[in-house]
């Protein structure tokens, strides 16, 4: 995985909800078990968005993240950086948004299958569910994109195509 520190200082805005700054509400919650698969011996859950354009996944304990389903070159996302920074100090385009345990999101470039679900395709989430899972939460809203948190460390992001945010935006409680 190849990383930059300086994206998160990076962002772009669109006409999305403002993000939730309390606690985040269970009221949407998927059920985790739907989406859980083995991959090299370790447990993920995997999810893709309703149009089939984003792939993401929560690795218990060490970090959320998703990327652009459609092509592994670049993450897709206005506002994102052109470049990241290699293992050995090279410029590569990234092609994933990521949060760990602790920390801030990311812009990362990850080696293919990153967070895809191999073989595919990985289970959709709803609109406004939230999948909630070894100390991380993800949704997909209409309005805003794929939203995921950092129970432990607090950060989180939202994107779309259209921009992005360091920030996690909630599901409405009286959401459908």
């Amino acid at each position: 995985m190849v990383t930059t520190e300086d994206a998160a200082q990076t962002t772009a805005t669109s006409a999305a909800p403002t993000p939730n700054t309390g606690r985040p509400s269970n009221v949407h919650l998927a059920n985790a078990f739907d989406f859980a698969a083995d991959r090299g011996g370790q447990t993920g859950y995997y999810f893709s968005s309703p149009s089939g354009r984003w792939t993401c996944a929560i690795l218990p304990r060490v970090r959320a993240g998703c990327q652009n389903a459609q092509s592994t070159s670049s993450i897709g996302i206005d506002g994102a950086p052109d470049e990241v920074s290699g293992p050995g100090g090279e410029s590569l385009a990234p092609n994933a948004i990521t949060i760990e345990r602790s920390g801030g999101p990311r812009f990362v470039r990850l080696t293919p299958p990153g967070f895809a679900l191999t073989p595919g395709p990985a289970a959709e989430l709803p609109f406004n569910r939230i999948l909630a899972v070894g100390g991380f939460r993800c949704n997909v809203q209409q309005a805003s994109g794929i939203s995921c948190l950092s129970e432990a460390g607090g950060g989180g992001f939202t994107f779309s195509a259209d921009g992005f945010t360091t920030a996690y935006t909630d599901v409405p409680p009286g959401a459908p």
